[in-house]
């Protein structure tokens, strides 16, 4: 089985360039926000999913994982632990390659069960966070 840094490394560097930032508006003073601008830095298509279906940092805003018209790779979940499980689910659902769960999003269930549906997924890390430690 992959170590948790080689998983980490697969997502930002082989899964694909087009990720679904699940939380992400254009409040500035939320994390998602500037992780966003940090993913985009790396070469990262964001695509922001919001109940406000807000565009943000240039591209337009879906309400739903389900609405975005375009394959997403990359699920990136910036929602409490409640609810982050059925967006992981979503994930599953519309074929993304790999699930993130952010710093402070945890659920082990969600994360066996997307493993066991053949996605990538890392919980409670960051990506811009990561992406330095890729050398």
């Amino acid at each position: 089985m992959d170590t948790e840094a080689e998983t980490i490394r697969r997502i930002l560097q082989d899964s694909g360039d087009t990720w679904a930032v699940v939380g992400l508006s254009n409040n500035r003073s939320r994390a998602a926000y500037g992780v966003a601008q940090v993913l985009q830095r790396f070469g990262k298509r964001v695509v922001p999913v919001h109940p406000k279906a807000e565009t943000v940092h240039g591209e337009q805003g879906y309400a739903s994982l389900a609405e975005v018209p375009f394959p997403v790779e990359v699920v990136d979940v910036f929602v409490n632990s409640e609810l982050a499980g059925g967006v992981a689910d979503e994930a599953v659902a519309v074929g993304a390659k790999a699930v993130w769960f952010q710093l402070g999003v945890v659920d082990t269930e969600a994360y066996e069960r997307t493993r066991a549906a053949g996605l990538d997924m890392v919980m409670d890390r960051c990506p811009a966070i990561e992406i330095p430690n890729l050398g």
